[in-house]
């Protein structure tokens, strides 16, 4: 590593480290004054969730998905997030955004709206996905926010790298192969990020109502508030979208080749557990297929590697014909006390860390250390700040705090680098505020989330209301500069006209459209 950031570090080659490309996918549930789960259709000042740019939904009709444009400056990609969050809120008539990852108080499934993108084929594949889901994991699961990080080198950057290794193999092959290696080491450090950001080791005892063997306790004798008192975050525990099913699903990081082919084989073979639900029968779509996985982003992982796909073109085959063109970072909790969820001294010990996986070694993994990385992930989400926790590496059992220190070394190396390009020290302040996390996990967000509700004698519920209401106060008493409530109004519209032309251009039936789609799999150039 050290010899790679020392070429990095000169002055004549610092342009690259300030050319990081960087995006923010942040999740929020529309919820009433209340703070009940919003039951309305998708705003319609906000355009069509299924053409906009920046405005969308996700599994649920009520989570809002905002997306920035690709930006190398991270104060630039923050402020066009709240400015996102700004024309949302003038949008929202009674409405406001649910502060937390986990959700509000939640009824029976049936109460929580489905995701709708309209009639055209791609809107239906979109919510005939999400019904899928709820039959397979439960309606209540799409109600959980997180903020996806997507992180990338710039091309020259890439050029650099791949002319100093000897231009082995194709430029494509090695950016792929150098973002595998940054894959696979930030799932065996990805315990790091959750200690530190994770946010949710309480939730509403109705998100688990009905469910046992669940392992969590109420907090102080609360009956509405489950937590465990040394978690970090629970949203990437069991509770999230985890099945017996897909625990058996091996996905490997080796090669992109194994990648793509463990995921078509899991979304091409029938599987017995989803049998029972209608695919296609009769024109009844309760999901898409009764395979292991619908599609490839039924698989749930902290990271993915990622090309943007064109329209009509599966994941898998923008992968396979393009190769990986960013990473996104899927273990990021929607922290209650930021207004966006996310600042960017959180963004700066992100590229720093990222920049850390991918410039350090990164042999193969193989399935005991998969086994390790799932069983290491899961300590620090449920007892990341018990005093005395250990992990596991190759070698055997290590001291959380230890590793965790000589981790963010490596880290604060980076960040060292970062500043030079930057000429400022916001990366090494960045790192010093996680390393002292480290020093008292009193600091951490999860801890703080519990100590509030202590001193404020408050349920989950009742701190995720108070800062939902706080935020929206505050976005909406800022408000928007005319010319950029215009620019959202002519996005919204033209959204809505794009949706449109969408609808009417359709050719095909439901059935021909899917069959065309899966066609793709079995297509796959060397499958």
């Amino acid at each position: 590593m050290h010899t790679q950031l020392a070429a990095l570090s000169v002055p004549e080659q610092q342009h690259l480290l300030r050319g990081i490309q960087r995006g923010i996918e942040k999740e929020s549930l529309r919820v009433a004054k209340d703070g009940c789960l919003a039951q309305t259709p998708h705003p319609e000042g906000l355009g069509s969730a299924l053409t906009h740019s920046w405005i969308t939904t996700d599994y649920s009709e009520a989570l809002l998905e905002f997306i920035t444009p690709v930006n190398a400056v991270i104060e630039d990609s923050l402020a066009q997030l709240e400015d996102i969050h700004r024309f949302a809120y003038s949008q929202l008539q009674d409405e406001m955004l649910w502060s937390a990852s986990m959700p509000c108080v939640m009824g029976v499934d049936s109460e929580v709206p489905v995701a709708r993108y309209g009639s055209s084929n791609v809107a239906r594949m979109k919510t005939v996905y999400r019904v899928g889901l709820g039959h397979r994991y439960g309606r209540v699961m799409q109600t959980i926010a997180g903020i996806h990080y997507n992180f990338s080198m710039p091309t020259a950057y890439w050029e650099q790298a791949w002319a100093a290794d000897g231009e082995p193999g194709t430029l494509r092959d090695y950016v792929s192969e150098r973002y595998l290696g940054l894959i696979r080491n930030f799932r065996r450090f990805v315990w790091l990020p959750v200690y530190l950001f994770g946010v949710s080791p309480a939730l509403c005892a109705s998100f688990l109502r009905g469910r046992d063997g669940h392992g969590l306790q109420p907090f102080q004798g609360r009956s509405d508030t489950l937590h465990l008192p040394h978690a970090t975050s629970l949203r990437m525990g069991d509770l999230g979208y985890n099945s017996s099913a897909q625990k058996g699903l091996k996905v490997c990081y080796n090669s992109l080749h194994n990648y793509v082919e463990t995921l078509r084989r899991a979304i091409m073979q029938p599987h017995a557990d989803y049998a029972a639900f209608c695919a296609g029968d009769g024109g009844d779509y309760q999901q898409l297929n009764d395979s292991l996985l619908q599609i490839e982003n039924e698989f749930y992982s902290p990271i993915r590697p990622k090309r943007v796909a064109r329209s009509g073109e599966t994941p898998l085959h923008a992968l396979t014909e393009r190769g990986i063109e960013y990473i996104e970072v899927r273990c990021i909790d929607v922290s209650p006390f930021m207004p966006l969820g996310i600042c960017a001294r959180q963004i700066r010990f992100m590229d720093a860390f990222l920049l850390y996986c991918l410039l350090h070694d990164s042999p193969p993994c193989d399935d005991h250390e998969q086994t390790t990385i799932a069983a290491n992930l899961a300590a620090v989400v449920n007892r990341g700040r018990e005093p005395g926790l250990r992990l596991a590496d190759a070698n055997g059992e290590r001291d959380f705090l230890q590793w965790a220190q000589e981790v963010m070394a490596g880290v604060a190396d980076v960040a060292a680098a970062l500043d030079a390009a930057h000429t400022g020290d916001e990366y090494a302040s960045a790192v010093a505020a996680q390393r002292a996390k480290l020093d008292d996990p009193e600091l951490t967000p999860s801890a703080r989330m519990l100590r509030e509700m202590t001193e404020n004698n408050e349920s989950f519920f009742a701190l995720g209301l108070r800062y939902s209401r706080q935020w929206a106060q505050e976005m909406l008493a800022g408000g928007l500069p005319a010319d950029k409530v215009a620019l959202f109004v002519q996005e919204a519209q033209r959204s809505l006209q794009a949706q449109a032309e969408v609808e009417a251009s359709d050719k095909l039936s439901f059935e021909q459209y899917l069959a065309e789609f899966y066609a793709q799999y079995d297509a796959l150039p060397g499958f």
